[in-house]
């Protein structure tokens, strides 16, 4: 099956897949895997912290395969400080710069001119609209069933896809409830021209920083293992459900401000989580796609099955 999309071209890709920018996970073993698989593999750069950090990443990304991969940026999670982290990525030209959270407008100055595509994830058709007239090369399209940072309606991926690719030019990539070769077929007859997964790529073996114990949490759980968190701030997040979100929905329902949160919500206790397995004293990212997460294959074995499940879905209705 030719797999020639909009985004492959855009991209130099094999697939129309791309690995989301996965906070505290999403670095040069990983990324590199899902680019030598044939997809757009990332590093997240928000969570490296400095310039130093960033610069050694991308550089080892390169000892690792010769394919084009991303640099995300987290802009709206981390505050100010990602503009010479930016610069960093121009400088080592890579191929590809993400944005997610926070206005995108400050990131289309910086980078006006440089030869580098650009992504925007978006929860909302006129978040596209906006990235599109500041100068967008494809949307990122998130519908409620993703992990990690969401819009702050309830619009699901099946609605929300149609819904964009209607209302802008560039190529849109579908994001949130996506985890094996149906979804990408799915995403593709909403008019999407790929797709991007962020919790499935957590539970593969390249993605070496997430502990052993957060890995079999995602294959353990179902749809229901998910819950919104920050609501009350204006920032929702999908994280798994565990009696440390219990603690945070709690002071949520009692009107806590961003005070009695903030050492809930933390880096810190994300990292506690993920990074030690200490399940009841942090949090962990995670969509609703744990639901069809059963097992952790290589990123080669993952992509390729994927592949091969959507061409099965393709030639059945030839």
């Amino acid at each position: 099956m030719n797999w020639n999309t909009k985004i492959t071209e855009l991209l130099d890709v094999k697939y129309p897949i791309i690995q989301g920018g996965l906070a505290y996970l999403a670095y040069s073993e990983l990324a590199a895997a899902v680019s030598n698989a044939g997809g757009l593999g990332q590093i997240t750069a928000m969570s490296l912290g400095t310039e130093e950090a960033l610069r050694r990443e991308i550089k080892l990304v390169r000892t690792k395969t010769t394919k084009p991969f991303g640099v995300n940026f987290a802009i709206g999670q981390y505050g100010q400080g990602y503009e010479k982290l930016i610069e960093v990525a121009l400088e080592e030209k890579v191929p590809v710069i993400s944005m997610t959270g926070g206005n995108p407008a400050p990131v289309f100055n910086i980078l006006k001119g440089a030869d580098v595509k650009k992504l925007v994830l978006v929860a909302a058709k006129r978040q596209a609209i906006k990235a599109e007239e500041l100068g967008a090369d494809a949307v990122m399209v998130v519908g409620q069933e993703g992990g990690g940072h969401l819009g702050r309606n309830d619009t699901g991926t099946m609605v929300l896809v149609p819904q964009v690719v209607d209302a802008v030019s560039i190529p849109v990539i579908a994001s949130g409830g996506i985890g094996d070769g149906r979804g990408l077929m799915a995403a593709l007859s909403l008019g999407a021209e790929g797709i991007e997964m962020g919790t499935r790529f957590i539970a593969t073996k390249e993605c070496v920083h997430a502990h052993d114990i957060y890995k079999d949490t995602l294959i353990n759980g179902d749809e229901n293992s998910t819950i919104v968190i920050k609501k009350s701030l204006g920032a929702p997040a999908r994280a798994l459900a565990n009696k440390w979100t219990e603690k945070i929905i709690d002071i949520e329902r009692n009107h806590g401000g961003y005070e009695e949160l903030k050492d809930y919500i933390s880096g810190v206790a994300n990292k506690r989580y993920i990074y030690d397995g200490n399940i009841n004293e942090g949090f962990a990212w995670a969509g609703q796609v744990v639901g069809l997460i059963s097992d952790i294959p290589s990123v080669n074995e993952f992509i390729t099955r994927t592949i091969l499940e959507a061409e099965e879905i393709r030639n059945k209705w030839l």
